[in-house]
C-alpha cells in the first residue's frame, strides 16, 4: 500500500526509489517494474530477496535509496 500526503495542495507519495549501484537502474516504487515481476506500489521491504536487477543482474542489497 502507498500512502498519499497533501503538500501545497499537490498529493505527495511516500513510495520511495532504489537505484542500482553497479549500472544507475532505478526502481520507482509507486510504478513497479511489470515487466520484471514487481507490480505497481510494491514496497523495496516486500521485492524478494533473490530478485535481481534486470539490466546488470545486481543483487538486491547493491540497491541504495535514492531521491529524485
Amino acid at each position: 500500500m502507498v500512502a498519499f500526503y497533501v503538500n501545497a495542495g499537490k498529493a505527495v507519495s511516500s513510495a520511495t526509489t532504489w537505484m542500482c549501484l553497479i549500472c544507475g537502474w532505478i526502481y520507482d516504487e509507486a510504478q513497479g517494474a511489470s515487466d520484471h515481476g514487481l507490480a505497481a506500489g510494491t514496497a523495496w521491504a516486500d521485492v524478494p530477496m533473490n530478485w535481481t536487477c534486470p539490466e546488470c543482474g545486481a543483487r538486491k542489497e547493491d540497491f541504495e535509496m535514492v531521491q529524485i
